[in-house]
């Protein structure tokens, strides 16, 4: 169910199942640039083994467009990892508040005056 709340691991961290969709989508969208990569990689590789000077001329876009998708998924894994931040902020500061975690008992985390 979107928005539920549960405990996600084993130490009681309490992640919201929109984060999770998040990551899935994320992980989805990073695993299916690698394919066209490998498939980018591939092509690079047969054409460089034909020697062909065409082949080798396209090579230039093809590993143009390798870096670019590099950067993709380097972009979507610091959006990842801000998100995964924010949320365990998030969660934290909902546990110093007293609240209740998926497994019923109530959260009563000591908060030291600095």
């Amino acid at each position: 169910m979107e928005g539920d709340i549960f405990s996600g691991f084993g130490n009681g961290t309490r992640v919201n199942g929109k984060v999770l969709q998040t990551f899935q989508k994320s992980f989805v969208q990073v695993q299916d640039i690698l394919d066209q990569n490998r498939l980018l990689i591939n092509e690079i590789n047969q054409n460089h083994e034909s020697r062909i000077p065409d082949n080798l001329s396209r090579n230039v876009g093809l590993i143009k467009e390798l870096n670019n998708n590099i950067r993709r998924v380097v972009d979507v894994y610091a959006d990842l990892s801000s998100s995964f931040t924010r949320s365990m902020e998030a969660s934290s500061e909902g546990d110093s508040a007293g609240t209740f975690k998926s497994d019923g008992k109530a959260s009563q985390k000591r908060i030291r005056s600095g």
